[in-house]
């Protein structure tokens, strides 16, 4: 089973303090002043309606309509994730229309080519963006951290059982209390 994110919008005050831990989770090392560097472009995204507020994030589906959508196999598995190899990305934008949460994106980064010594292309590319579990960082995902009324978990096989089975519990107590009435 691949491991996700899940979000509980009855604890989310929509701060959006996950957005900005995944931007600054992201943001390349070298940079002194990473706020002011970096293009505000988090791999999760809070919304917001009158009643509630969530984070919506990949899900690291076991059979990724994204990857499956992918016409350079940009898009993969790796640890009990879904993974996006920058190198392979066309920037199509296939994984977007495929995601059924809304969750994939496509960012433009400047991009500079050069031949020996010479600009020849100076422009941007199109890269797909999405979750990636902060699977090259220590300690975990940077939003699940970060939140402060622990809305984010990371969903595993462990935790899902435990989910299944208090939710089992719930409904033999709940049958038993409408069968005894």
């Amino acid at each position: 089973m691949n491991r996700f994110i899940v979000a509980e919008p009855s604890k989310c005050i929509g701060c959006r303090t996950c957005e900005v831990a995944c931007v600054l989770a992201h943001a390349p090392r070298e940079n002194v002043d990473v706020l002011a560097d970096v293009p505000f472009e988090p791999r999760l995204v809070v919304l917001k309606t009158l009643n509630i507020s969530t984070p919506v994030t990949c899900r690291h589906c076991e059979d990724a309509p994204c990857a499956n959508a992918c016409p350079s196999h940009a898009i993969g598995y790796r640890d009990g994730t879904v993974q996006v190899d920058q190198s392979k990305c066309l920037g199509c934008k296939s994984c977007v229309v495929a995601c059924p949460f809304g969750a994939m994106q496509v960012t433009t980064r400047p991009a500079v080519r050069r031949f020996a010594g010479i600009t020849v292309a100076d422009g941007v590319r199109a890269e797909a963006h999405k979750c990636d579990l902060c699977i090259d960082h220590a300690g975990g995902p940077a939003c699940v951290k970060v939140c402060p009324t622990d809305a984010l978990h990371v969903m595993d096989e462990a935790r899902l059982a435990e989910t299944r089975a208090r939710r089992q519990l719930r409904t033999a107590v709940e049958t038993a209390a409408i069968e005894a009435a």
